[in-house]
């Protein structure tokens, strides 16, 4: 039993060490900006998306759930990303305008 203790301990500790270089990275990459706007908030997002899939599935424990609960959050989430385009026309709407304005 303190076996399995121990390897989860394990686990979550290396979880978190990568979540805390893929941090470290995200930093890094934000302050020498090697690449254009576009290059680097896609590498920024892939990297989130990485982060946040360890999250949910360590941290969350849905990776030792049913294949079922996990393909019910899928919906969800394609819904919560399809409402964020809403916003993205005002968002660049704003934009030009505090351009305009200068």
């Amino acid at each position: 039993m303190e076996a399995n203790a121990t390897n989860h301990d394990r686990l979550f500790s290396m979880v978190w060490l990568v979540l805390l270089a893929l941090t470290a990275v995200e930093v890094v990459l934000a302050y020498i900006q090697p690449l254009s706007t576009a290059g680097m908030l896609a590498i920024l997002m892939v990297l989130s998306l990485v982060k946040a899939a360890l999250i949910m599935a360590y941290f969350m424990h849905l990776r030792f759930e049913k294949k079922s609960l996990v393909l019910s959050l899928i919906p969800f989430a394609t819904i919560v990303i399809a409402l964020l385009f809403v916003f993205f026309p005002d968002g660049f709407r704003a934009l030009h305008l505090g351009v305009n304005q200068r």
